[in-house]
Parts: C-alpha cells; structure tokens; sequence
C-alpha cells in the first residue's frame, strides 16, 4: 500500500483519480482549497486537507507528516480562454504553486510525481497531435502546463526524481462542475438547457474536439505508477474520434431530452481543429475500448438531471480587458 497525495482531488478529474486510487487500497490524502471543487466530490476513505498549494507552510507540513510515495498534481484554473485574461493569476495558481509541490518531492524522496498536463501546449495547426511535436502554446494556460513540463523534466535530470506527464483533453463527465462559465462546454450546454436556456456556441459551431469521457482517463492516471515503461515520459489520452461543437450540442440535447436550441456568439480567439494521437499511451497502457460520445454524454446527463443546475461565482478579477469576449465580460461584470 503507498501514500499518495492528489492536489485538486475535490475537483472534477482529481477527485476520480483519487477513488480508483482508493479502490487500489492506497492511502490517499486530497489536497484542494475547494475554489472549483467541492468537498461531496471528495471520495470517502480520503483524508481531506483544505488548503493552497501555494501555501508553502502547509505543502512542507503535509509531506513531513505523510512521506508520500507518489504525488498526482491534478490542481489547477483551466479555463483556457480565459487565461489571456488573468494572466498573473494563472502563472502564480498553474506555475509557482507546482514548483511548490516539486520542491516538496525531491525534498522528501517522493517516487514518482503524476502530473496532469493539457493538449493546450502544442498550440494551433498541428492535428492529430503526438509527443513527438515541438509544443508551440497559443494561451498562458498552455505556456504554464508546458513550463511544469519542463521543470519536471529538469528535476528528474538534477534530481533523479521519476515523472509521468498526461495531456488529457475536453473530458467530461459525472462529477464536473456545471456551475462553470468559463470552461467545459459539455457542463456548460448542460447546465444552460436545465435553465431553459438556449446552448451557446462562439463562432459557426464548426470547431472539433475530440470529447473524452473520464472513465477513460482517471483510471490510466491512477495506476501508471505500476507501469514502468510509463516512467519519464509524456502521453496524450483521451478520445480518438473528433466531433464539431454543432454535433455535440445535437447530442446533448437529445441526451437531456429536450430540442436542440442553440445560440452563436462573435467567435472568439481559439484553434480550430485540436484532437490527438493516442498510440503511445496505446502501446505502453493497453488499447482497450473507449466510450463512445453518445454513452458518455447519456451518463452524465443522468447524473446531471438528478442534481440539478448550479451556479458558480463570476470571476472578478480580470486583468487584461482588451480583446475579452463580450459574453464575458458580461459575465465577470
């Protein structure tokens, strides 16, 4: 049994890493100052520190007092659009407080650090993306992910201290906050037709993702610490079949059960076509059967409709207003 420490683990992926984590009868300790999460999504049988990872105090104390054998650094302010915005707070949220965490571990002999990367490090124009690309981050967001990259890398060179690096993409599923404005289109159409309002959608609708449901992620992260060939390197995981905006709203509504309404917004600034290439991830955890977009949506949509609409607070502190969606800026007024 080992010791493992799960930064944002009151959130949406982190809190399902943490309960396959569980299920592996590991003793498992949630680290999340509950700014996106909330503490029902926090598995039973975690220990549950409320608290920042930019609080250096409480890092060192926590991993004194506990000895982990393995960090999954899941805490994070995704909202990728919005990072052009706030860019001082997602460099000091995304960057300085997972130097905190990395500190921490080669400080205290940590085995193996898990971090949770994004596909917003390889920038526009190159789809399918593979670990083999030169990453070239259009957005502050993706410029942080690539930066902790980068710096755990650098660590395991002067330190030795082993890493595994996930670039996960649009998952969605039970558990996501809905409540979001700013980030997670699935949560986000959701939440708008349990209000009787119309989905919005920036632009023609004409951009593609590939939606990943989280069964297909958490559990990969969770146990890829028992996988050797995993040690030091980078994987992109998630769905493989790419959908446009317009057919996931199509899908949504059919899943929630009510018709397909739909509003266009001024386009904003963001990549056209982004989905990734997942056979090294294949080839080094197993090519097993994914879950198709329409399961997936059926399932949250299930677990949507049992808890209801949510509301979360606006962001306020907006740095940089030139060029803001109008949307939201209405939105953090």
């Amino acid at each position: 049994m080992a010791t493992c420490l799960v930064t944002g683990g009151a959130g949406f992926i982190g809190s399902h890493v943490a309960r396959h984590l569980l299920k592996s009868d590991h003793k498992t300790v949630v680290l999340d100052d509950l700014s996106g999460g909330f503490r029902e999504n926090v598995p039973e049988g975690a220990l549950f520190v409320e608290g920042s990872i930019l609080d250096v105090a409480l890092v060192e104390r926590l991993f004194a007092e506990h000895r982990f054998d393995y960090v999954y650094h899941l805490a994070a302010y995704a909202a990728e659009g919005l990072s052009h915005f706030i860019r001082r707070f997602n460099y000091h949220n995304n960057l300085i407080g997972s130097v905190n965490l990395i500190n921490a571990s080669v400080n205290h002999q940590v085995k193996c650090f898990v971090f949770t990367s994004s596909i917003a490090v390889y920038g526009a124009g190159q789809s399918p993306m593979t670990e083999k690309m030169v990453p070239i981050p259009e957005d502050p967001y993706g410029i942080a992910k690539l930066a902790v990259e980068q710096d755990l890398r650098a660590s395991h060179e002067m330190f030795g201290m082993d890493y595994i690096i996930f670039r996960p993409h649009n998952v969605y599923g039970e558990g996501q906050n809905i409540g979001d404005r700013y980030r997670n289109v699935v949560g986000i159409f959701m939440n708008q037709l349990l209000k009787g309002e119309p989905m919005t959608i920036f632009g023609d609708g004409e951009q593609q993702r590939a939606f990943t449901h989280i069964d297909d992620v958490a559990p990969i992260i969770a146990d890829s610490v028992d996988v050797p060939a995993a040690r030091n390197e980078i994987f992109n995981v998630g769905a493989d079949v790419p959908f446009t905006v317009n057919r996931l709203a199509e899908v949504v509504a059919k899943a929630m059960g009510v018709p397909c309404k739909v509003k266009h917004l001024d386009p904003r600034n963001e990549v056209k076509v982004a989905f990734s290439d997942h056979s090294k991830a294949a080839k080094v955890f197993g090519d097993g059967r994914k879950i198709s977009l329409e399961e997936g949506i059926r399932r949250m949509a299930e677990w949507v409709k049992r808890h209801g609409a949510r509301e979360s607070s606006r962001f306020k502190d907006i740095e940089v207003m030139k060029n803001m969606p109008k949307s939201w800026l209405d939105a953090c007024a």
